[in-house]
């Protein structure tokens, strides 16, 4: 604009001399040629920025394209129109209020276990039911369970690890089930693996239980006592779920917790150490060793599956919410908010689980990458360490209060209230699966 009131400035002087028709028209003429050049290089850079992102000779060889990882024909189209969004850290964020009801309640639900039915078992208070998580730099969609059956036709899907797993699949079924209900086809004796089946779209959703992922002896009832130590055999995996592990297209695998307790730790079938065994005379490894150990068996084990086409996502430790004491001697969980960031760090005890799980896991995912192994991170260690409220505590029990106010019982404050935060596990499954 500055440019052209000088021209016009200019112009006006040269009115008064003789060849005033001539330089009119000339100036016509270039203000013209000026404006043109303008708009077209106003056009090409508009064009520029929104071509170029589809263009696939701008990407190398090496570039992954999200839209090719799946074959139109491999995802539904409802699952198609979902708008790809610009990369963010899911999660990373905030729980917000919401006045939104829980997709399920108790009563709409089956597939809840005893422990975790907080509204059964007399939970007095619901605030804990009214909070979502939003990551702080994108919208989370909810999860649509429509949606996510249409993309898992002719699927299997597998939760592997220990009673977190147990729970979060309790959550994705009582979801899934207000489509269509799930047949259970399979459970172990115990009934902590089970397998269902979703008959209209052929798809299967297990659990399997390998709280240790490896070889493992095990000697203690539903409560947690023992009446024994617990063996493990570091160099080997649990046929469990290795046996299942190539007929699986989607993994959800994880450690943790049950690495804390006292064990026996062998290598070749012999022993090489432990896990606080005073008295045995027995070299104390410590829980760091054995678990750096397992991850390193599990992932490899993974990379090294290549004939496994299927996508594994490996998720990490989550932390407890015990206060006054631990599980074992009358710990508690009494509040009724999330945390805010800030608020509380985690334990040393979950701490270290977390930093050798991300440490083995960025190990595996260089070399992952590489080798065209589908591998991911799930990590609901922060977003479920802001949430103390959402556990049972006294509430695992069925009314626990009803005869005797004062009356002690055992807590959890590990396990997740149904429904409750565990459920947002789904919307961040959703987002990994349908956007990457």
């Amino acid at each position: 604009m500055v440019e052209t009131m000088r021209w016009l400035d200019w112009n006006k002087c040269t009115l008064r001399k003789p060849n005033q028709v001539f330089l009119k028209f000339a100036a016509s003429i270039l203000l013209m040629g000026l404006a043109f050049r303008l708009f077209s290089s106003r056009s090409v850079e508009v064009s520029s920025d929104v071509e170029t992102p589809f263009v696939a000779s701008s990407l190398s060889p090496d570039t992954p394209i999200a839209a090719t990882k799946q074959s139109p024909d491999e995802i539904p189209k409802a699952a198609q129109q979902i708008p790809q969004k610009e990369k963010c850290d899911i999660f990373t964020g905030d729980w917000i209020p919401t006045r939104s009801e829980p997709i399920y309640t108790n009563a709409t639900c089956r597939y809840i276990e005893g422990h975790q039915n907080c509204m059964m078992n007399g939970r007095p208070d619901s605030g804990y039911l009214y909070w979502r998580w939003s990551p702080r730099d994108c919208e989370l969609r909810q999860f649509e369970a429509e949606n996510f059956l249409e993309l898992m036709r002719n699927k299997s899907w597998a939760l592997i690890g220990d009673s977190i797993s147990r729970n979060y699949v309790q959550s994705l079924l009582c979801i899934l089930s207000k489509v269509e209900e799930a047949i259970e086809v399979y459970h172990d004796e115990e009934y902590k693996s089970r397998r269902w089946n979703f008959p209209s779209y052929n798809f299967n959703v297990s659990v399997i239980w390998s709280p240790f992922l490896v070889k493992a002896a095990t000697f203690e009832d539903m409560n947690g006592v023992s009446t024994s130590d617990i063996e493990l055999h570091l160099d080997e995996l649990d046929k469990k779920w290795v046996d299942q592990y190539q007929s699986l297209d989607y993994i959800i695998i994880s450690g943790g917790k049950w690495f804390f307790k006292t064990a026996i730790y062998y290598i070749k079938n012999k022993i090489v150490g432990c896990h606080y065994c005073p008295g045995k005379n027995l070299t104390e490894l410590g829980f760091e060793y054995a678990y750096s150990k397992a991850l390193r068996l599990v992932l490899n084990f993974i990379l090294t599956s290549t004939k496994h086409k299927g996508l594994v996502f490996f998720r990490t430790v989550t932390p407890d919410h015990f206060e006054n004491g631990e599980w074992s001697n009358g710990g508690t969980c009494k509040r009724t908010v999330p945390f805010k960031e800030g608020e509380v760090s985690l334990k040393d005890v979950d701490a270290t689980f977390r930093s050798i799980e991300l440490e083995e896991f960025e190990k595996a995912a260089a070399v992952a990458s590489k080798h065209g192994v589908k591998l991911r991170l799930f990590d609901t260690t922060q977003l479920s360490l802001l949430r103390p409220d959402g556990h049972p505590g006294p509430y695992r029990q069925f009314h626990p209060f009803a005869n005797d106010r004062n009356a002690k019982v055992q807590n959890d404050c590990l396990h997740w209230c149904l429904p409750g935060p565990i459920d947002s596990w789904n919307d961040l499954v959703m987002e990994m699966v349908v956007n990457g």
